[in-house]
């Protein structure tokens, strides 16, 4: 039996408790997060935005989204987090879909989209020229860099403990990655 290809009306007809992707024609469908994912987004999304998107304290020069939608022809994904140069998107465009690839992704991982992120969505990020992808994975307390360098990501560095960390391409302040990592009672390392 041959599989029509879905389409963005399949996406979206999903409940709103469900985040959806269409890549090479296939609809995926994901559970909202758990408190790990929620958590950890949370806080490196309060940590970037401040001194990169805003200039406060660090060097600003970037626009930076949480679960902005990407339009690269027929694929729609929904990373965590992209962020583009200010020079390359000085305004944000009043769109529902971005085609401008961003500068930089990054996808936290939970056990129902470690593969989907990994797997599926790691490699139309390098075919679009996504320079910089970071894989945050909460449960095993890993920041995973990724350079593109040519038309493949090569492992820039893998980041554990608690921090800081300076990581490309934000690496102008350390990010403190025991605050990533904390459990929801909010307690820091």
């Amino acid at each position: 039996m041959t599989r029509t290809p879905a389409t963005y009306a399949d996406l979206e007809a999903l409940p709103s408790h469900v985040v959806g992707e269409l890549i090479a024609g296939v609809l995926y469908a994901s559970p909202r997060p758990a408190s790990p994912h929620a958590v950890a987004s949370s806080r490196l999304g309060g940590e970037l935005m401040g001194p990169f998107d805003r200039g406060r304290g660090g060097p600003g020069g970037w626009v930076i989204l949480d679960e902005p939608e990407l339009h690269y022809g027929d694929d729609v994904l929904v990373p965590d987090f992209a962020g583009w140069r200010r020079e390359r998107m000085p305004r944000v465009p009043h769109t529902v879909g971005f085609t401008l690839a961003p500068d930089w992704v990054c996808e936290v991982l939970s056990p129902s989209t470690r593969t989907l992120d990994r797997s599926v969505k790691l490699p139309v990020y390098a075919r679009e020229g996504v320079r910089h992808v970071w894989l945050l994975d909460p449960l095993a307390r890993l920041l995973e860099v990724f350079r593109l360098e040519g038309t493949h990501y090569s492992l820039r560095g893998t980041h554990t403990g608690t921090g800081p960390a300076h990581v490309e391409p934000f690496e102008a302040l350390g990010l403190e990655l025991g605050y990533l990592w904390d459990e929801v009672s909010g307690s820091r390392e």
